[in-house]
């Protein structure tokens, strides 16, 4: 998760933001590459005293400044085009589970299992514990198999919601008699969280996200005892 005046993205555990991530990186070596050459040769032309009235045309000039940049966003568009259908794309699920988003807290139900189905509200800070952190906890974790591929699909009950969790690269809208989906795959077992990232209302800053990755054995066995 986020910490207190961190600069880069969390940590990724899913392959969405491994990919997310690594695009991040490469736009940005990109636009330093094309501000660094702008900025030299500004600051070159500003300072030199050579100058020539007389040119009024120069089609090598134009044809390169129209030629490179051409060039630089296709090499930032395809693999934007790449990541953006690979996180839309849902194969062969092994877990449904159906989000509804309502003011202000979330319903989770497990769509092959119909009888668990639970509200998420966030806890106050009175019922919090030393290692909890402040405005994230929830009464009621979203328990998920990690290395298993999970649809999430995601709509809501009122206005529209945002369902986000940074550090697996989703973020997904909530809009009310509309289903959104997308695919889910958690490469480590661990506790993740999110928040809406749609402005919902008064409360829109208390519901956050709680995601508690297990592995597949400790998930049939918390499936049981439910």
């Amino acid at each position: 998760m986020a910490k207190w005046s961190q600069m880069v993205m969390q940590d990724s555990v899913s392959p969405s933001m491994s990919y997310i991530s690594g695009f991040h990186d490469y736009m940005m070596l990109t636009m330093v590459l094309v501000l660094s050459i702008i900025g030299y040769v500004l600051i070159s032309l500003c300072l030199s005293h050579l100058t020539n009235r007389y040119i009024l045309e120069a089609q090598e000039v134009e044809t390169v400044w129209t030629v490179v940049p051409a060039i630089i966003l296709i090499t930032m568009a395809v693999p934007s085009i790449q990541i953006l259908y690979m996180v839309d794309e849902v194969v062969d699920p092994k877990l449904t589970i159906k989000v509804i988003g309502h003011q202000w807290y979330w319903s989770y139900q497990y769509g092959d299992f119909p009888f668990i189905s639970f509200d998420s509200y966030m806890l106050p800070i009175d019922e919090l514990k030393l290692s909890d952190y402040r405005l994230l906890e929830v009464d009621n974790r979203l328990v998920l198999p990690m290395k298993q591929e999970i649809r999430m699909v995601v709509s809501s009950a009122d206005v529209i919601h945002s369902w986000t969790v940074p550090s697996m690269g989703v973020k997904l809208d909530a809009v009310p008699g509309r289903l959104n989906q997308v695919s889910m795959f958690m490469l480590k077992p661990g506790v993740y969280y999110g928040q809406c990232s749609e402005i919902c209302g008064v409360n829109h800053s208390f519901m956050p996200i709680c995601i508690e990755s297990i592995s597949s054995s400790d998930f049939i066995l918390w499936v049981k005892k439910y």
